[in-house]
């Protein structure tokens, strides 16, 4: 019989542990939910942030949390997860993950949440950011009506796009465009250039991300994923943005103001990566 070698992303290897309760020595445990809050985190802890500052500056409303930290080849990532932390890999109290990767190393944040309330149309949040589930739905219908319309080509002003290629989310962008929602929300502003001076490819290049262009789209108010989206397409220099066939990949994130202002702010980056 030949043997055969299992190559597993960190995420699917979590979960593989957590159902079979580190390998029966635990019992097993419910899947855990992929949160883009706490990708940001473990992108702050792998940047040489303390892991609860990295945590608390993410914005997510941690009750509890666990951090693990591998380093090796793909093909012996679940053995380094269980060597490295599996006890906190499986604890049924964690419900989130996030993660972030260089190279060979993986860094992962595992955490439970502080209920919140839902984010209503008629009240403001208290806090700066939204509730993660709430938080990564918006996403992914942006994410969605920005596709529909590269698919189906827009008017621009006086120019007209055909249809072009669809954009993919990166959730190294989503945290970019995150830390400059909360920015904006916490300092009461509203610039593409942020408080240091920084561009939008300035902080995209800060990151690390090997970008060509970039290209960001900003908004102060819309409630909704289609009155953003909308509020977009309508104005020339943000449509030809979403309409440009260059970009292939798309950041999106929002944040409750905060101060005097307590709409929400929202950050579309679109970038095309360096080949």
């Amino acid at each position: 019989m030949c043997a055969v070698t299992i190559r597993a992303d960190p995420l699917s290897s979590v979960q593989v542990l957590r159902e079979g309760g580190c390998g029966g020595t635990l019992p097993a445990a419910p899947p855990v939910h992929h949160n883009a809050l706490l990708d940001h985190a473990a992108e702050q802890w792998a940047a040489g942030n303390l892991f609860a500052a990295a945590t608390q500056r993410s914005g997510y409303p941690a009750q509890s949390t666990a951090a693990v930290h591998i380093s090796g080849p793909d093909s012996a990532t679940i053995e380094l997860l269980k060597r490295a932390g599996c006890h906190s890999l499986a604890d049924r109290n964690l419900r989130d993950i996030g993660l972030f990767q260089r190279g060979s190393e993986t860094w992962l944040v595992l955490a439970s949440a502080i209920a919140t309330p839902a984010l209503s149309r008629t009240a403001a949040p208290a806090t700066h950011h939204t509730p993660e589930l709430e938080t990564s739905q918006l996403a992914m219908r942006v994410l969605q009506l920005v596709n529909e319309a590269r698919e189906h080509g827009a008017r621009c002003g006086e120019r007209s796009f055909a249809p072009v290629g669809l954009v993919r989310m990166s959730q190294t962008l989503d945290s970019v465009a995150f830390g400059h929602a909360v920015d904006m929300a916490r300092n009461n502003y509203f610039e593409h250039e942020d408080l240091s001076g920084r561009s939008p490819a300035d902080r995209v290049r800060a990151i690390g991300y090997p970008e060509k262009l970039v290209g960001e789209n900003i908004a102060y108010g819309p409630e909704s994923p289609e009155e953003v989206v909308q509020g977009w397409l309508d104005s020339p220099g943000h449509c030809e943005n979403i309409m440009d066939p260059r970009f292939l990949e798309m950041g999106i994130a929002v944040a409750a103001g905060e101060s005097s202002r307590h709409g929400l702010y929202w950050v579309q980056l679109l970038v095309a990566p360096r080949a």
